[in-house]
């Protein structure tokens, strides 16, 4: 009897024994996370001036990202633009950032602080340079706007680095045979309109919402930018082989192109971190640049442009491994 008893006992421990195990297998599954870590903690995305396409591009891809990781806090940062951007992002005042690549080609070949530690995540959409003079303006070349004053970005700015290049090229000097005035995209149409410049350099997306509000109120057009400015630039170095000839398209600006195509020049912008970055979180930033595309893309027509064929191209800057990751994860 007893020994029937006993054997009766260790049954019953062994099933609440096994009843214990299986709910606490299940408390396990339930609490422990599974998949790849989850992206955490505050992020800081260098932009650009306001009104410009690099600010209104990080404001929706900061809304895109909060979906897509919530646990990562995205704080923007305004800029003079792709100079300045660049010297955050590798200095560790900002962890992502577009510029563009004759910016980074330029930021390597000077060597500036941190230039090492850049890494490419995508190859976002093209700026198109833009030289926007008053209808009745006598300028039809670069060459005309000797002694002229004209707007030629912020001095952190890459409009200011492909204007000093363009000027040059068509054997202007800036800080000699022009009066340059620094100033971004947010301050340059006032000052065209109120008669304080003569023309303005702009590098952005097409449209750019400043120059085509600004050809709505105010007769303004561009200035061709023919392909042999285009070769001159890439005579001068390595820095200066990513601009490419490229037309701006009719429709681009209504009225201020008098339905015809204009010729200029075009360079890749880059979405740029370091190789310090987390490898998950630049997985999920790239995932959500390219995801978002169509959604921003409405809103802000240049994202449109970003195609997953290309965004794994961001020569001169290694491809840091989260995106490398990304781009294999999503390869047919």
């Amino acid at each position: 009897m007893s020994a029937s008893l006993s054997r009766a006992v260790r049954r019953r421990v062994l099933a609440v024994s096994a009843a214990l195990l299986a709910v606490c297998g299940v408390l396990v599954w339930w609490l422990m996370p599974f998949g790849p870590p989850v992206p955490s903690g505050t992020v800081t995305f260098s932009t650009g001036v306001p009104t410009g396409v690099y600010q209104r591009y990080g404001e929706l891809l900061q809304q895109a990202l909060a979906k897509d990781l919530p646990k990562v806090s995205i704080r923007l940062k305004d800029s003079e633009g792709s100079q300045q951007n660049l010297a955050r992002v590798a200095s560790g005042e900002a962890d992502f950032t577009v510029a563009t690549a004759d910016a980074v080609a330029q930021y390597q070949r000077e060597r500036r602080p941190g230039f090492e530690r850049l890494r490419g995540c995508a190859r976002l959409y093209d700026d198109y340079v833009q030289l926007v003079v008053r209808k009745g303006s006598s300028v039809q070349s670069v060459r005309d706007l000797r002694g002229l004053k004209v707007g030629v970005g912020q001095d952190g700015s890459g409009v200011r680095l492909i204007a000093d290049r363009v000027l040059a090229a068509a054997g202007l000097t800036p800080v000699r045979d022009i009066e340059p005035v620094s100033a971004g995209i947010d301050t340059m149409p006032g000052r065209l309109e109120r008669g304080e410049l003569d023309a303005f350099f702009w590098s952005g997306g097409l449209p750019t919402e400043a120059v085509q509000k600004l050809s709505e109120r105010t007769p303004v057009r561009l200035i061709p930018l023919d392909a042999g400015l285009v070769a001159r630039l890439h005579d001068v170095g390595e820095s200066t082989r990513h601009y490419r000839s490229a037309v701006i398209p009719a429709d681009a600006y209504a009225k201020a192109q008098d339905g015809r195509p204009i010729e200029t020049l075009a360079v890749a912008n880059l979405l740029v971190t370091t190789v310090e970055a987390d490898t998950d979180l630049v997985e999920g930033f790239t995932r959500t640049v390219i995801g978002s595309r169509d959604g921003i893309g409405r809103r802000v027509h240049p994202a449109q442009l970003v195609d997953l064929r290309t965004a794994v191209y961001t020569e001169p800057l290694p491809l840091h491994d989260g995106a490398r990751r990304y781009y294999r994860s999503v390869k047919p």
